[in-house]
């Protein structure tokens, strides 16, 4: 591991914790050349993924992306890096769980918009005009309505 910061190739580990699902190792370490810190992530290499996409071709899965994406969708607004790792950390958790060797993008950008529904519904809307690639306003009104909807009928049974 070479430092971010001066490229060095020495530094020491000063904290390891394991991640809520016990599938990652934060470690915070230390520059031993320029004694500044950092941290590293530590996951297991299982088998790789593939990701069927919407044309029929087929991609190693990177969780990469979905960070990505998300990130995206939640510019400026009031979510942390650390709750859309979480996500990505759970989306990836279920895809294991469901699945042996490929899965659909569709299945994983569902995910991750159920994920991002339950956080914020501005970066859910977002995240959704690109994943389903909204055509006109008319798709875009359609969905903010099901949103409005959901929420009406949400308000409406916490009243009864």
């Amino acid at each position: 591991m070479r430092c971010p910061f001066c490229a060095s190739p020495e530094d020491k580990v000063i904290d390891s914790r394991a991640s809520n699902d016990q599938k990652v190792i934060r470690r915070r370490r230390e520059c031993v050349g320029c004694k500044r810190r950092f941290t590293t992530y530590e996951r297991l290499e299982e088998v790789p993924f593939r990701v069927v996409k919407k044309d029929g071709t087929r991609v190693p899965f990177d969780r990469e992306r979905i960070m990505h994406g998300m990130l995206r969708a939640c510019e400026k607004r009031p979510i942390s890096v650390e709750t859309l790792d979480e996500i990505t950390s759970r989306v990836e958790s279920r895809i294991n769980e469901m699945f042996d060797s490929e899965v659909s993008s569709r299945f994983i950008g569902n995910l991750v918009m159920e994920e991002l529904r339950s956080i914020d519904q501005v970066a859910y809307v977002r995240f959704a005009s690109v994943y389903r690639e909204f055509k006109d306003i008319n798709e875009f009104l359609s969905e903010l309505k099901g949103i409005l909807e959901r929420e009406q009928d949400g308000a409406d049974s916490a009243g009864s």
